[in-house]
């Protein structure tokens, strides 16, 4: 029995936007929490605070998303 190669595929490319989804909200996270801290000269306070957020905003909606389909 074969699966379908069309349906590894449709899986295999979910689950990678996902990924570089989750890449993108993290990096902008902590990003914008450097720049933050640069320009407030808190250093890394808010590089911490907006990394751990942008994480657990990632992981929100990964779950969102698998929930969904």
């Amino acid at each position: 029995m074969e699966s379908d190669p069309r349906k590894n595929l449709n899986a295999y490319a979910r689950y990678s936007g996902m990924a570089f989804q989750m890449l993108a909200i993290i990096l902008a996270g902590v990003f914008s929490g450097f720049k933050l801290d640069q320009w407030l000269q808190t250093r890394p306070i808010l590089t911490v605070l907006f990394s751990i957020i942008s994480v657990a905003l990632s992981i929100y909606f990964v779950v969102k998303d698998l929930l969904r389909k």
